[in-house]
């Protein structure tokens, strides 16, 4: 122990105060030792897998703890060099050339001179002439198909028998009709009147025949009416057929005779059947001298320029016009019309002619037999029978506006 007294100290050689002063230095150097080793940099840690492999930088694919999944990488290949572009010649514009073909369809009907239609002919009994040249056929077939009509009746406050033999033929040609076939009906007197759109539904038709019961007006604008279907049917795609059942006179139209044959011409893949009405009546009044169009006078010459008429608007487009003089004939009529729509033959050529100028080119149809000479029909008795032929007489070719 340790005594101070008045300035003196005892005991100060003891050995403790050394000892206490030796391990105060000792424990003082061993704190400056850690402290630098402590302030090291730890960022400096060695890997936590050694034995990572570094890819190669032409490998590709994910990485993993382990090492790469080395996928060769695909060496680039240059791009394929752009086409050469023509050189462009000084003052001179820019142009696109486009060649079109023009096609010719015909639907031809083949008949003996009773009406009966003739099938089994083949593509080489046929000769095409257009304006007297002839024509190669490129395709010919002979098929039934269901047919695209407009029934377009003529019922006017003219007189009573020609609205009854309008509606007998009406309705004789509705039970004509076909599950397949489409059909429209409309009636005209001053204007058309759409009754039915296109259906397929015979009772939509037989409706529609029943709305005609108390005429309207007494004029029949039958060249106005007309033209109006012919425009209604150029949205129509296919081939389409006119049942047009009229007594043929047109009093009050627009348009003239001209104008509506210029659109027949015009107009292609339609074919027109006339059926006229009101034969009865007409050689009635003939004989009696009485007028058969109440307040409109109508001579019996009206008359034979209708039917005239009539027999140009079927042959311009290859159809046929049909005269019946007793309601009996009404459904042998139509079956034939049936018959002939169903049994046409349907060819295709391009014309020699190629000018899309708009000009009307006239067509001629011919039958030969295999060795050139004209092709011969005989019944069963073996007489020969005399063929008919039923085609357009001539088209409208295109012009290069359309």
């Amino acid at each position: 122990m340790f005594r101070f007294r008045s300035g003196r100290c005892r005991n100060l050689r003891s050995p403790f105060p050394k000892l206490l002063i030796w391990l105060l230095l000792s424990l003082l150097l061993g704190v400056a030792k850690v402290i630098p080793a402590s302030a090291q940099d730890t960022s400096q840690q060695a890997p936590a897998n050694p034995n990572k492999q570094e890819a190669p930088p032409a490998a590709g694919g994910p990485q993993n703890d382990v090492g790469p999944y080395v996928i060769p990488k695909k060496k680039e290949e240059p791009p394929p060099p752009a086409p050469e572009k023509p050189k462009k010649i000084e003052n001179m514009p820019d142009y696109s050339i486009r060649v079109e073909v023009p096609e010719v369809d015909l639907d031809v009907l083949v008949t003996t001179k009773d009406g009966q239609t003739i099938p089994g002919l083949r593509k080489d009994n046929f000769k095409i002439f257009e304006d007297g040249a002839p024509q190669t056929i490129a395709t010919f077939n002979q098929t039934q198909a269901p047919i695209t009509a407009v029934l377009l009746v003529e019922f006017a406050s003219t007189n009573y028998s020609f609205m009854v033999d309008a509606l007998n033929a009406s309705y004789a040609f509705a039970s004509t009709l076909k599950k397949d076939d489409w059909v429209s009906v409309i009636s005209y007197d001053m204007k058309p009147y759409i009754l039915a759109d296109f259906t397929q539904d015979k009772r939509a038709v037989m409706a529609a025949l029943n709305q005609l019961r108390i005429p309207g007006f007494s004029e029949t604008n039958l060249f106005d009416a007309t033209f109006d279907t012919l425009d209604r049917l150029d949205r129509v795609e296919g081939k389409k057929y006119i049942i047009l059942v009229t007594t043929g006179v047109d009093t009050f139209s627009k348009i003239n005779l001209d104008q509506i044959l210029k659109k027949i011409k015009s107009t292609k893949d339609v074919t027109i059947y006339p059926i006229s009405v009101g034969f009865a009546a007409r050689e009635y009044c003939e004989v009696h001298g009485c007028r058969t169009r109440g307040i409109i006078p109508v001579g019996n010459m009206d008359y034979l320029q209708a039917d005239n008429e009539m027999r140009t608007f079927a042959s311009l487009t290859g159809g046929r016009a049909y005269f019946p003089r007793f309601q009996g004939e009404l459904p042998e009529i139509f079956n034939q019309v049936g018959s002939d729509i169903r049994n046409q033959y349907s060819i295709t050529y391009h014309p020699t002619n190629a000018k899309l100028d708009g000009t009307y080119r006239k067509l001629k149809v011919e039958l030969k037999a295999p060795d050139g000479s004209p092709l011969k029909v005989r019944d069963q008795k073996g007489k020969d029978v005399k063929v008919v032929v039923y085609a357009r007489e001539g088209y409208t070719a295109k012009h290069t506006v359309e």
